[in-house]
């Protein structure tokens, strides 16, 4: 976790080798995985690893509890599943209610659970200028207060809720139409790769929306006193937009999503061929 972020934050202290891609031609790596988290180990040593990880931890259970309560308090009247034998209107407007359903969910744990990840995210990217602003959960809770207001427990959720949003709907109708008019009811094992329909889906759907995790995750340190928040890492974005814009244009939207083979741009004075 530590080493994608300071990856997305475009943090990379290890100068890139040369390697060649399936073609055969030269192109520039950036450190992998494995190598990065080698470099944070003897920087930071093993406990460096674990950077963040209490109120990641306390996020991801708010999360759950939260998806559990609303669950309960709003159930999915007569939820019904999708069925073979329902026709094409009956069987979509089941899965729409099941999403919309799912995504009132999502939405409510995003929000209650955000304030802990913004948390998690500041004290990962710590790492960056070895600063010790936000030390444990409850001093980060009055900083973040005392210097933001309320407010600064929200910068980046807005591109947080959307990529769940698309994410739920996209995964959940292609699944759907892929299921009702691409398998075949005749084939053996058309029962099993319904099964798995979902799961490739969002697997490639994750890849769609990644651009608002990243972006997402960038607000949540912008700009807030931290080395990697600021100037040269990053301008001091007025918005999720401005940030999402600056990445674009820098061809970036995608940063960090690789954690193995990572490529690096590159510079016009380098040749490698």
């Amino acid at each position: 976790l530590l080493t994608r972020f300071l990856s997305q934050v475009g943090h990379e202290p290890l100068p890139p080798t040369i390697g060649r891609n399936v073609l055969g031609r030269k192109v520039l790596y950036l450190p992998g995985f494995f190598t990065y988290a080698r470099h944070i180990v003897e920087v930071d040593g093993k406990r460096g690893l674990f950077r963040g990880l209490t109120p990641r931890l306390i996020s991801s259970t708010l999360s759950t509890i939260t998806r559990g309560s609303v669950k309960k308090a709003f159930p999915l009247e007569d939820m019904e599943h999708v069925s073979n034998k329902d026709d094409v209107k009956t069987s979509l407007r089941k899965v729409v209610k099941e999403t919309s359903h799912e995504m009132m969910m999502q939405c409510v744990s995003r929000v209650v659970s955000h304030p802990l990840h913004v948390i998690s995210m500041r004290c990962m990217v710590q790492f960056v200028g070895r600063e010790v602003k936000y030390s444990g959960v409850f001093s980060a809770i009055g900083r973040i207060f005392k210097e933001e207001g309320i407010l600064g427990f929200f910068v980046g959720l807005v591109p947080h809720i959307l990529g769940d949003v698309i994410f739920l709907w996209c995964c959940n109708l292609l699944a759907h139409f892929i299921n009702t008019y691409a398998v075949d009811d005749n084939f053996s094992q058309a029962s099993v790769i319904r099964s798995y329909t979902k799961f490739v889906m969002g697997i490639a759907v994750s890849m769609l929306t990644y651009p608002f995790l990243l972006v997402g995750d960038l607000m949540a340190v912008n700009n807030c006193g931290l080395r990697a928040g600021l100037p040269p890492y990053a301008p001091a974005f007025a918005s999720w937009i401005h940030c999402w814009r600056y990445l674009s244009a820098q061809g970036q939207l995608f940063r960090g999503s690789s954690l193995l083979f990572r490529r690096a741009p590159i510079p016009a004075s380098f040749p490698i061929d």
